[in-house]
Formats: C-alpha cells, structure tokens, sequence
C-alpha cells in the first residue's frame, strides 16, 4: 500500500513518518509538504501515486482538497491531530505517530 504523510514543511512530522514506516509490513511511504518552502512540495503526482494520505492538521487537508480537488475527490485523507511541536524524530512524536497511524493500517508490534 502506498501511503503519503503531510505537513506543512515536510522537515519534522511527515519526515519523521516517512522514516519510521519505510518498509514497514511492505508499505511504499513517501512525504510532502504544504507550503512554498517545504522541503519537498506536494504536488498531483504524490496525491494520484497514494493510495492513503496521513496529514498532521486539518488545515493540511484542506489545502490539498483546495489545490488538488479532482485528485483527491477518490482519495481517503485521514488527519491525525498532530500539532507542529516536535523536532525531527522526537520520541514522543514517533510514539504519536505509530499511535495513530495504527488505528487505520497495520503495523508490527515493536
């Protein structure tokens, strides 16, 4: 399953995410980000490519429902109330993560 994470940079929340679910029970993950300086911008291509999107707010989602609205229109976006508060590969945000992410896919116990 292909499976993209969104925040607005794409520098703490979704990377840490794309990090930490790579290869994960065989998901194909990739990151992006929402806004003009993110460190990799989403685009059409990542929304047609995943097959279930993660963002960290609802404003993430609207953004992308608002930029890409014929991509998404199929697409299940789920948001997952994380708040722009963690560094990169912060421990709490992992466990957040892995927390939440879980309650919609398949994950290993570890």
């Amino acid at each position: 399953m292909k499976l993209l994470f969104v925040c607005s940079r794409n520098k703490w929340r979704s990377l840490t995410a794309e990090k930490i679910f790579h290869r994960c029970n065989g998901y194909d993950v990739r990151s992006a980000g929402t806004e003009e300086q993110a460190r990799i911008k989403v685009t059409e291509g990542h929304i047609g490519w995943a097959e279930l999107i993660f963002v960290m707010e609802k404003k993430h989602a609207a953004r992308i429902r608002q930029k890409f609205p014929h991509a998404v229109s199929s697409k299940k976006i789920i948001c997952l109330d994380i708040p722009d508060e963690y560094k990169y590969m912060d421990e709490d945000l992992i466990e957040m993560l892995k927390s939440r992410v879980s309650e919609h896919i398949e994950l290993p116990d570890n």
